[in-house]
């Protein structure tokens, strides 16, 4: 079975519409809650509403009767902890080189771990959990499927991380800025997905990876690193006081350099794959 585009293009759209408007009434009810405050009800009923409809739309569209390890959530444990575990560590890597590339040129301070407080602690490990999963679910694990139903392999992988990179907010960071956070997105997203790949569908390794920058990012802005106002938007990447490095040189570097490795990795496995000569 195949999906149709009019339900790939409008699935998740309405759902999140569904979920930003039944919280609209918050702000009445509860006053004192701040815009933000009620996006993020809306986000997280839209996302409950996701993993309510997730199965339907699978057996419906996919022909899935395994809806969960199709989406590569379910799987033995050992594979999952061992996916979640590569994932993190990239994550780790790569912040490690945005660091020390921002230590090296004197647009950061570190601080340590005095500098972050328990509740941040809290904080970066439910970005972690949280923003990883949500996003990876919904772009690694349900658009990606849908695409490679539609399309061949090479264009749904192009376009899944296109569309990753569309709908966050990189626009607002200015044109160059802007740009750089584009580009970064793109090269994350494909990052992402071929480390599903290679992971033979688990969605648990760009969980790691994904949720692991934008956590370890918080927990370095928030106490473990002060970086200089006058850092330059080419090395801590665009967004003023709240920079996305994956929008810098040295994010495109990292992302670039993961994506080098892998391919010279496929390369080795198939030449050692070949029939030796005798000649």
């Amino acid at each position: 079975m195949r999906p149709r585009w009019i339900g790939t293009l409008l699935y998740v759209p309405l759902l999140y519409g569904l979920g930003w408007l039944v919280v609209r009434p918050l702000a009445g009810i509860a006053p004192g809650l701040r815009p933000d405050q009620v996006n993020l009800a809306g986000a997280v009923l839209s996302l409950v509403l996701l993993l309510l409809t997730l199965p339907w739309r699978l057996r419906r569209a996919w022909g899935e009767s395994h809806p969960w390890q199709a989406l590569g959530v379910v799987a033995p444990l050992p594979a999952v902890l061992g996916s979640f575990g590569r994932g993190l560590l990239r994550a780790l890597a790569l912040l490690a080189l945005v660091v020390v590339a921002l230590l090296a040129s004197g647009n950061a301070r570190w601080i340590g771990l005095a500098g972050l407080e328990g509740g941040e602690w809290l904080n970066a490990v439910a970005l972690v959990v949280g923003v990883g999963f949500a996003e990876e679910l919904v772009f690694r694990g349900w658009l990606w499927g849908e695409l490679q139903r539609l399309l061949a392999p090479r264009p749904a992988l192009l376009l899944q991380a296109a569309i990753f990179a569309l709908v966050h907010p990189w626009s607002r960071a200015g044109l160059l800025g802007g740009v750089g956070l584009l580009g970064g997105l793109v090269l994350l997203g494909l990052n992402l997905a071929l480390l599903r790949r290679d992971d033979r569908g688990i969605l648990w390794g760009p969980i790691g990876l994904h949720g692991g920058l934008v956590g370890g990012w918080f927990a370095l802005q928030a106490g473990l690193l002060e970086l200089q106002p006058q850092a330059p938007l080419w090395l801590a990447g665009p967004g003023g006081a709240q920079p996305n490095p994956i929008g810098g040189l040295v994010g495109w570097v990292g992302l670039g350099a993961l994506l080098a490795l892998r391919a010279w990795r496929k390369k080795e496995y198939r030449e050692e794959a070949l029939p030796k000569s005798n000649g």
